[in-house]
This record gives structure tokens, C-alpha cells and sequence, in this order.
């Protein structure tokens, strides 16, 4: 009779943490698969922010996913990050950031047509280097420039906002212009955005404010971005 009841209540255990697995739990971002690694659209991202994360030519990520400008994504798509073979998908309509399959939300569509080329670099903002480029030991694919929390972060050149949000993980409230159809550049651990997705900006032009570490240190961290490869700043930024 003992054993009866012990039986039963493993059988009840099993069945309940079974049902738990099926209802908890949030499915991966991330999952590899014999033809790839796919990316799953969380909300608020677009393909730019996608691309910037894993560093890929956004180009090359619409390619593989069949997406044609202007790059509309949407939340719970699985994207192909790395391969050759493009996905046969009927390109979506408008909005370049993620929504809702059953609810889409258009946002001002990103400009066709790129802007000047970049020649003429400026400084997002004034201050000392904490830390320098560096792709091997400590990584980082940026600068970081100090500055007081709340000062001014100025586009580097004309361009594009093609993202505008706090989804990338270790850059805090990020705002990615792109300049062409080559070069992006990026500013992470901003206070406040000033700008949206779609807005043309002027170089010069305040697109966010400094912001603090969870160190408690003020700071912008700036990257440029060519063809989805991080080069160093200062090969580009006038010396000072």
C-alpha cells in the first residue's frame, strides 16, 4: 500500500515539472542548425541592430533571408546569420523594426538611397580615450571617450538612424547611423537618445547624451563600422 502511494507520487512529480518545461522558459535567440546559425527577431530589433550584434554586413543578411529594402523584419522571424544560400521568402511590406506578425507597426522607412560618401569625420565628443581598439586580448571594437553624464554626443557624419533602443547587449542605449551603404558607425552607453529610426541626421548634429557604466564611470562608446567589420576610429577620426 506504501509502495502504491510512492509510485503515484513520483508519477504526479514527473507529470508536473513535465508541464512546468512546457510552459516556462523563453525560446533561445540564437540556434544552429545544419545550414547555419539563425537569429529569432526579439521586438524592437532591426535587421541593422541583427547584423551589428554578430558583425555582418546588413547586406548580406537580407541576401540570405530573401529581404529586400526596406528590410522589414518581423518579431519571432528566424533570420540566417552565416551561409551562402538565401531563404525563398516573399519580401514583407514596410517597417524596418521588428512587430508583431499579427499586428504590424510601420515606422518611418529608412531612406533608399544612401548619403555622401563619408570624407569628413568628426569627433562624437571631446574628451580623453579610456580605451583604445583592440580586436585580440582585452576586445573592444569601439572607443571609449569620457565625458560628463549628460553631455552632448554629436553624429560623426550625415547619415541615417537605422537603429535607436537599448537591445544590444553591453552597449546599453545604442543609436547605429548609417553613413552609406558601406559604413555604419555606432554610440553605446548613452543617458538619452535624442533621435528615431528613419531620422536623417548632420554630422555635427546631437543625436544622444553621455551616459553612466554600471561602474559608475561617464562615457561614449564609439565604433565605426565598414561593411559590417569594425575598424579602428581613429583611422578615420581627425587627429587632435
Amino acid at each position: 500500500m506504501i509502495r502504491i502511494k510512492l509510485d503515484s507520487l513520483v508519477a504526479l512529480l514527473l507529470l508536473v515539472l513535465l508541464v512546468g518545461c512546457q510552459s516556462g522558459g523563453v525560446a533561445p535567440v540564437t540556434t544552429v542548425g545544419d545550414r547555419g546559425k539563425f537569429h529569432e527577431v526579439q521586438r524592437g530589433e532591426t535587421l541593422y541592430s541583427i547584423a551589428f550584434s554578430y558583425g555582418e554586413d546588413y547586406r548580406d543578411v537580407a541576401k540570405r533571408n530573401g529581404i529586400s529594402q526596406p528590410y522589414t523584419i518581423y518579431v519571432g522571424q528566424k533570420l540566417k546569420i552565416f551561409g551562402n544560400a538565401v531563404a525563398k521568402k516573399r519580401a514583407p511590406k514596410r517597417t524596418t523594426r521588428a512587430t508583431r506578425k499579427d499586428t504590424p507597426k510601420p515606422v518611418p522607412k529608412v531612406a533608399a538611397r544612401a548619403p555622401a560618401p563619408v570624407s569628413d569625420w568628426l569627433w562624437p565628443l571631446d574628451g580623453e580615450i579610456l580605451d583604445g581598439f583592440s580586436l585580440s586580448g582585452k576586445l573592444n571594437k569601439g572607443i571609449d571617450i569620457a565625458g560628463s553624464e549628460g553631455a552632448t554626443v554629436r553624429a560623426a557624419a550625415d547619415g541615417v538612424v537605422v537603429y535607436a533602443g537599448g537591445n544590444l547587449r553591453g552597449y546599453g542605449k545604442l543609436v547605429i547611423v548609417k553613413h552609406n551603404d558601406r559604413f555604419l558607425s555606432a554610440y553605446g552607453n548613452n543617458g538619452q537618445i535624442r533621435v528615431k529610426e528613419g531620422d536623417k541626421v548632420k554630422r555635427g548634429q546631437a543625436i544622444s547624451e553621455v551616459g553612466k557604466t554600471n561602474a559608475d564611470v561617464s562615457m561614449l562608446h564609439f565604433e565605426i563600422r565598414r561593411d559590417g567589420k569594425p575598424e579602428n576610429p581613429l583611422n578615420h577620426l581627425p587627429q587632435r
